[in-house]
């Protein structure tokens, strides 16, 4: 099993410009991502438009998160307590995002401003039928499916 340790380390090589896009992309569907649970569903974010599906590449990156956002008060649940699910990226992408029914995408270490990368819902990121670009991609126009920096708030 993939741990989020190779993920991270093709995260740092794109945000300092030597990375491979298709290689980070490529760990991001072999490792485990921690994704916090809440009421029942996988914590999301809203921003500019897409849904963003918040995952960590390991339990410090998602308790850096748990701490700048507080404990949670949840009845039934010790007192800042976050619960989490472990899964594989390729099934975030390959099954969870297009069954949000919106435009969604996930984003990486969001506690971490010089780790965070978005995965957005494009052409070769996400599956065609759910790209928010299919249809200029199906145009001849091209895709330029690389992954950016950043996070997002939740709604």
């Amino acid at each position: 099993m993939a741990d989020g340790t190779a993920l991270t380390e093709r995260i740092s090589e794109q945000r300092a410009g030597v990375g491979d896009p298709r290689s980070m992309l490529g760990e991001l569907r072999r490792a485990l991502v921690l994704v916090p649970v809440d009421g029942g569903g996988l914590w999301t974010a809203e921003l500019g438009g897409v849904r963003w599906v918040c995952g960590f590449t390991d339990e410090a990156a998602l308790a850096r998160f748990a701490q700048a956002r507080g404990p949670l008060h949840r009845p039934g649940h010790a007192e800042g307590a976050w619960e989490f699910a472990a899964l594989r990226g390729a099934r975030l992408l390959d099954e969870v995002i297009p069954a949000m029914g919106e435009p969604a995408g996930i984003a990486v270490n969001i506690a971490d401003p010089d780790g965070s990368m978005l995965f957005p819902p494009v052409t070769g990121i996400v599956p065609d039928e759910v790209a928010v670009d299919r249809e200029a991609a199906a145009g001849g126009a091209g895709s330029t499916a690389t992954p950016g920096h950043g996070g997002g708030r939740e709604r």
